[in-house]
């Protein structure tokens, strides 16, 4: 068996065959059970947001191992992006990272340093890896299409991203953008001001540098806001981040609990 016949990145394949990919973010469920029902609910990856949640790294490579299993591509939002982030969520099942607050070219290229095994970046050995089903493989065979299916994805959250996008999007081995709506209208001085102009401005200008460069362009922070997905997918972005477990619970609950409370009324 060779190592292309293991390892597949279904988002990675999706988003080539210019096809759109949802994405469900994870924060809450600590238990591996999050990946078959991301499955069962129909979505194509998920993300662990290690940014925003009190996940351990060992809950994550949990998560990452049994939804990599299934067919569902889990990436993982790293705290901090430094080595020891980036290279243990990998090690432990990840096959893709969301580095977040990028604003310029060196910041993405020492991501893809810490991402890509030689000779993209400098990753180092890791011995078997669960992406290979723990399989032994030289470094010749296996190092290839780890780095084809490990994605890197960047995030735009301000305006210096964006005055930088061209830059950041021609690095090798930066595979994706995900655009952070809120945070970026936050430092636009426009805060969840989502039909302002400057955000539609934003998604433009990084869907035309995407195009460009062959690379792909995500929605995040929008998911109160479906008419403003579909439009940013009809412009050409390619990946929807829809929401949390968290918020998924909370609005499925609350609309249960309003429909036995208003027999009150009755």
């Amino acid at each position: 068996m060779q190592a292309q016949d293991i390892l597949k990145n279904n988002v990675l394949e999706k988003l080539q065959n210019n096809q759109v990919v949802s994405s469900m973010t994870v924060k809450l469920v600590r238990g591996i059970e999050i990946a078959q029902i991301a499955k069962s609910a129909g979505f194509d990856t998920i993300y662990i947001d290690l940014e925003h949640s009190a996940f351990s790294l060992e809950t994550t490579s949990q998560i990452c191992m049994a939804a990599m299993n299934i067919g569902i591509a889990p990436f993982v939002r790293v705290p901090s992006n430094s080595s020891e982030w980036i290279s243990r969520v990998l090690d432990g099942g990840a096959l893709g990272i969301i580095a977040p607050h990028i604003s310029s070219k060196e910041e993405a290229r020492k991501v893809v340093s810490f991402a890509k095994f030689p000779p993209l970046g400098d990753r180092s050995a890791a011995g078997v890896l669960p992406h290979l089903q723990f399989r032994s493989f030289p470094a010749e065979k296996a190092y290839p299409v780890l780095n084809r299916n490990t994605m890197v994805v960047v995030q735009f959250e301000n305006m210096k991203a964006l005055e930088n996008a061209d830059e950041i999007m021609s690095v090798d081995g930066v595979d994706m953008v995900l655009i952070g709506s809120n945070d970026l209208t936050a430092d636009m001085s426009i805060p969840g001001q989502y039909d302002h102009p400057r955000l539609k401005e934003a998604y433009a200008k990084t869907i035309d540098v995407c195009r460009k460069y062959g690379k792909f362009c995500g929605v995040g922070g929008l998911s109160s806001r479906p008419d403003l997905v579909s439009q940013f997918v009809t412009m050409g972005a390619r990946y929807v981040s829809t929401g949390t477990d968290l918020a998924f619970l909370m609005s499925a609950a609350t609309e249960k609990a309003k429909q036995v409370n208003a027999l009150n009324t009755v």
